[in-house]
């Protein structure tokens, strides 16, 4: 029973073992030039030693999550096309017409937020 997880340990040692290993390199080797544009913040567009209370933008975090919805409808398409002709014989026209509603339904709030201007960054 155990010898069936002797791959899985050995997997997980050799990911460990290239994890540190590449850590330890990245810090032998790697430069250590520090200057200021290396070291300002530039994900969220402000600078974060300020109050906690000011106001900021919040297109960024309206972009992430746009980004994050528009990625899991293609990880739900995927799976789906990949096993197509398989559901094509199983359940027939069914399949198809349920991802054609689920696409329309996604494009449908696509167009919204292309209206509304929520893809526009100015």
């Amino acid at each position: 029973m155990l010898a069936n997880y002797f791959p899985v340990l050995i997997f997980l040692i050799v990911g460990l073992a290239a994890g540190i290993l590449f850590l330890v390199l990245g810090n032998v080797l790697g430069p250590k030039r520090h200057y200021h544009e290396k070291d300002t913040p530039f994900e969220c567009g402000f600078e974060a030693f300020e109050n906690a209370r000011m106001k900021f933008d919040v297109r960024y975090y309206l972009v992430a999550i746009l980004f994050i919805l528009f990625d899991l409808e293609v990880a739900f398409m995927i799976p789906w096309a990949v096993v197509f002709k398989d559901l094509m014989v199983s359940h027939g026209q069914f399949a198809f017409w349920s991802m054609f509603v689920f696409i329309v339904v996604l494009t449908v709030g696509f167009i919204y937020e292309w209206k509304k201007g929520a893809l526009e960054w100015e």
